[in-house]
């Protein structure tokens, strides 16, 4: 395998989708990925549909490519041998089990370390490991209500709304993989692996940014406004002649051209300053969509480009995947999937380039990706290399 983590070892315990996206990443950057399974059932996502692909539950495709699958028991004696025999090899151990079911199968922190002292452990739970809700099961949708994200998502205040994707687990499983990459760098240097811990909670209030210190700081409390920036105007979704655009007028030099090109007066009273046109809301929006009503969107879309306004618009996922500039990125990956032959897969977010050769950046992102697992597909292959 290439990439960064080439050579490296995972022992996946997760399931569902913020441990198995974390290690989806680990194994988009090269490292072998080991998924232990329950045996005859594998990670609850097999089950979880529709839509299924013959046998294949899509939601467990979608965060399981470039990893190997092997069906254990834990609490039978060879398979409680076969993980020691795992744990023994593994530079990482990734588990999102409620607080204290590891320990009660045995595996305390301190049975992990004396199997291998160089084991960095990724543990995600859904309110944290302690503190006075800390085993307290945690699934996403809950948790984006807990930490107040919906709070900040809808059409309006009592319009509370769950983003679209399960944002909380990928937020997780992202930070989990920060976490392990950052444990691993810091081994190089002590030789010793460490715990790392991070939540479904823990992950969306780290993405609060300015509306967390909206209100820590300056005592306000975010709400839900709909698609438009509660901090910069405008920006947001407008409706056009024939359909809706977005522009974000992000800086006073961006107002500047807009508003030369759209004829207005970007010193009209209530709207030359951001507070102000903040401020004014409902009235800012009306009078750009007054001056949008004349465009249809694609016509709308070449003047902003023209402008140097950032602007876009808002694609279906059918239109994102066949959007040369998502293939063009390496979002998109063909793969092929032992029961359901080829197939495409979203792909990873990273590319990797080789600045240093003589003839510039060369890249070096990898491109030999496996589809998901089937169950157990790879035991025989797991446990030969086990015992070489």
């Amino acid at each position: 395998m290439s990439g960064p983590l080439a050579g490296y070892v995972v022992v996946d315990l997760t399931r569902a989708l913020a441990g198995p996206h974390a290690g989806m990443m680990l194994g988009d950057l090269g490292a072998r990925v080991v998924k232990v399974e329950q045996p005859g059932k594998g990670d609850d996502t097999r089950g979880w549909g529709p839509p299924f692909a013959g046998e294949e539950s899509t939601y467990f495709l979608s965060c399981n490519r470039n990893k190997q699958s092997i069906a254990l028991d834990l609490k039978d004696d060879d398979g409680r041998a076969t993980f020691e025999a795992l744990i023994g090899k593994a530079d990482v151990l990734l588990e999102n089990f409620r607080a204290g079911v590891l320990d009660r199968l045995g595996y305390t922190t301190a049975r992990l370390m004396e199997l291998n002292p160089r084991l960095v452990v990724l543990s995600i739970t859904g309110f944290g490991h302690d503190g006075p809700e800390g085993g307290r099961a945690g699934y996403d949708q809950i948790a984006q209500g807990e930490a107040g994200l919906m709070s900040l998502t809808g059409s309006g205040p009592d319009d509370p709304q769950r983003v679209g994707v399960p944002i909380g687990d990928l937020l997780a499983g992202m930070y989990g993989a920060f976490g392990v990459v950052s444990a691993l760098l810091e081994r190089e240097r002590t030789g010793r692996g460490q715990v790392v811990r991070t939540s479904l909670l823990a992950s969306i209030v780290g993405v609060h940014a300015f509306q967390g210190t909206r209100w820590t700081v300056a005592g306000e409390v975010g709400r839900a406004q709909g698609n438009h920036h509660p901090s910069i105007a405008p920006y947001g979704l407008f409706r056009c002649k024939d359909g809706r655009v977005q522009i974000a007028v992000g800086s006073e030099s961006l107002w500047q051209r807009f508003c030369a090109g759209f004829g207005l007066d970007p010193q009209e009273p209530g709207l030359a300053a951001n507070a102000d046109r903040v401020a004014a809301g409902p009235r800012l929006v009306e009078r750009i969509e007054a001056v949008f009503a004349g465009f249809g969107a694609e016509e709308l879309l070449e003047r902003l480009a023209g402008l140097g306004v950032p602007a876009g618009r808002v694609r279906n996922l059918q239109e994102v995947y066949a959007w040369p500039q998502a293939r063009a990125q390496g979002l998109l990956i063909d793969v092929e999937h032992e029961s359901l032959g080829r197939i495409t897969l979203p792909g990873p977010p990273l590319r990797f380039f080789d600045a240093a050769g003589p003839d510039g950046e060369v890249e070096t992102t990898r491109g030999d990706h496996a589809a998901p697992p089937v169950l157990n597909a790879d035991e025989e292959e797991i446990r030969t290399w086990l015992a070489g």
